[in-house]
């Protein structure tokens, strides 16, 4: 009797069960619950409590860690990659060296233009005195012919004119052979003058044309180690953060280089232009020679005929 009244109990509970579990389950778990909210939580078992925070905190921490980086480089970011933007983003050392190299070649292009048109005039005017004084029959046509003009070869007229008339006195006793190298002498001195009058500042030429490229490279170094420091704090190796200070300092070598080259092709120009001046009061001076020395033996001719007869 008790073995089947227990049976039947069990019996019963087993079809019972599943029906109140069925009940039991919440809404979210229920089959065919579309859109239906999740449970807000669930109790964690025994033992795994403490090892949710660092899982939350190594996820936020990786969360943050790409963004900062970035964040910090940007900030670094010049607005402006233009020469101008560069420049003013540039270090104060870095700045000083391209104000200096930008002076450097507004002054080579200054005397360019300054000496240029010296060049021009001064063999211009020592060009036609040359021919006045190679067509002269004396010392005294060329001198009137070329007047009171101030040009080097001019100046080669007078000063022989000048050392005639002192020598004239002379001449009859001591013959013309002290005359002439008075005139060499005075003419030599007259055409080193002209050319060191003409070299002037093509010194200056020379010297940024040497020394610019050291300078800007002075300033490209300078940049560099700021362009370093500037990685390091900001703790990145983006290509976007190293490219700018770079470009900042490369901007130095550029100019220097902008500096350099014209003032060394100015001055080689110069250089053979001078030498061609040169040569023309050269030119100039051997006329003004071989008029003393004509003018010297047009002076013994009366002498020798007199004593003849």
């Amino acid at each position: 009797m008790r073995s089947s009244v227990f049976l039947a109990w069990a019996v019963l509970a087993f079809f019972t069960a599943p029906a109140a579990a069925q009940e039991a389950l919440p809404p979210a778990a229920a089959p065919g619950a579309v859109g239906v909210a999740a449970p807000e939580t669930v109790p964690a078992p025994a033992g795994t409590a403490g090892l949710e925070a660092p899982q939350g905190e190594a996820g936020a921490a990786q969360d943050a860690g790409p963004s900062g980086p970035a964040d910090v480089g940007t900030a670094f970011l010049p607005h402006d990659l233009s020469p101008w933007g560069m420049f003013m983003n540039a270090d104060i050392v870095v700045k000083a060296v391209m104000i200096g190299l930008a002076f450097a070649s507004l002054v080579t292009w200054t005397v360019w233009l300054a000496k240029t048109l010296e060049l021009l005039v001064a063999r211009m005017r020592a060009r036609r005195a040359m021919a006045t004084i190679v067509h002269a029959r004396s010392l005294q046509d060329a001198s009137a012919a070329l007047g009171a003009d101030r040009n080097a070869a001019s100046l080669l007229v007078q000063a022989a004119r000048q050392e005639v008339d002192l020598s004239a006195t002379a001449l009859d006793h001591a013959g013309g052979e002290g005359l002439k190298e008075r005139v060499a002498s005075r003419l030599s001195r007259i055409e080193a003058q002209a050319a060191r009058r003409m070299t002037r500042g093509t010194g200056l030429l020379a010297t940024i044309g040497s020394t610019a490229p050291f300078v800007g490279l002075f300033g490209t170094v300078w940049g560099i180690m700021n362009a370093f420091i500037g990685i390091s704090e900001a703790q990145t190796t983006n290509l976007a953060v190293v490219a700018p200070g770079i470009a900042e300092a490369l901007l130095a070598t550029a100019l220097g280089l902008v500096a350099a080259i014209p003032a060394v092709v100015i001055y080689n120009v110069f250089a053979r232009a001078i030498a061609g001046y040169k040569q023309v009061l050269a030119d100039a001076a051997a006329g003004v020679e071989r008029l003393v020395s004509r003018d010297l033996d047009y002076r013994t001719v009366p002498a020798r005929a007199v004593a003849a007869e």
